[in-house]
């Protein structure tokens, strides 16, 4: 996968940074026996950004840096107000497995004595190397949701229960749309052969009970920037040619030439293609609206593909 810049006149900036604002506001108890405390999240994407804002609802203010449907996070090169914002924050929410370097530069960049900081591929266990597209795990998802109340509330004990609350709100109302999508899928077409353009659909397609063909070596390709083999080419080609997948699913914000050549070619052999970005789209989208949007678009082409 292509570098994240982090400039050297950058890190001569942030180095000077001072900081002088605090990561959340002064605890003052109210009526209720909470705190009015603010916290100051950044969230290095805004998939995790519009979770943690969710989870924080009141007592959070949440600064997701990649916010744009458009922009490309694997060419992303950080600002001075990114480095301002990292030192400034209570918490810090990101990625890892080498999908955002640049954010864990900043925060070694920015040392602060109490700030949280939360790195997704720490969390489960995957190291730089293996698929950083965490937020297309299910069960990920739900470990990211439970580590960042805990978070919240190590940072604010006075709201511990507002959190809760929040947390209870989340999974079962919020989130049940997008868990309930993923178990209607995996109950109807459990099984079903599909293909994909990369690797950010590797971890969705288990939880769905997809059967993905895609050699491995050309998902792992397309993520990273490097061209495929011929040998992998030839293979989808063939699995296009003679309709061996029901549905073709691609990330439309990584479309190489080899990948649009394929989704031409499933077009025209009528196998229905889905698409799926790696930033909420709209931008202004909360991630189960985005997910479930998704969801759904791909159980209708699941149900054209199989004619079920």
């Amino acid at each position: 996968m292509p570098s994240i810049r982090v400039g050297a006149a950058l890190f001569a900036a942030l180095l000077t940074v001072t900081l002088a604002g605090c990561a959340t506001r002064p605890h003052t108890a109210s009526a209720a026996g909470s705190s009015t405390a603010v916290i100051s999240v950044v969230a290095a994407e805004n998939f995790w950004g519009s979770l943690a804002a969710q989870l924080g609802g009141t007592r959070v203010k949440v600064t997701s840096i990649i916010n744009n449907p458009d922009a490309d996070p694997h060419d992303y090169e950080a600002t001075p107000a990114d480095g301002r914002a990292i030192a400034g924050a209570g918490l810090v929410l990101v990625n890892g497995v080498g999908y955002d370097p640049w954010a864990g530069k900043l925060v070694d960049a920015n040392p602060a004595g109490g700030r949280t900081v939360l790195d997704v591929g720490e969390l489960v266990g995957v190291k730089a190397g293996g698929n950083p597209h965490r937020w297309y795990s299910p069960p990920d998802v739900r470990k990211v949701v439970d580590q960042l109340t805990a978070d919240l509330k190590r940072i604010d004990p006075p709201d511990a229960g507002y959190f809760d609350s929040q947390h209870e709100t989340v999974l079962n109302r919020d989130l049940k749309g997008y868990f309930d999508a993923i178990d209607g899928i995996r109950a109807k077409y459990a099984g079903t052969p599909v293909g994909a353009s990369e690797s950010i659909f590797a971890l969705l397609a288990p939880a769905l009970g997809l059967n993905l063909l895609t050699p491995e070596s050309f998902l792992n390709a397309i993520t990273e920037g490097t061209d495929p083999t011929a040998g992998d080419k030839t293979t989808i080609d063939a699995q296009i040619k003679n309709r061996q997948l029901k549905a073709y699913v691609y990330n439309s914000q990584n479309a190489t030439p080899d990948v649009q050549a394929q989704v031409t070619a499933a077009k025209a052999a009528g196998i229905p293609v889905a698409t799926i970005t790696e930033m909420l789209t709209p931008a202004r989208a909360t991630f189960q609206a985005w997910q479930v949007a998704q969801l759904d678009a791909l159980k209708q082409a699941l149900a054209q593909g199989t004619g079920k």
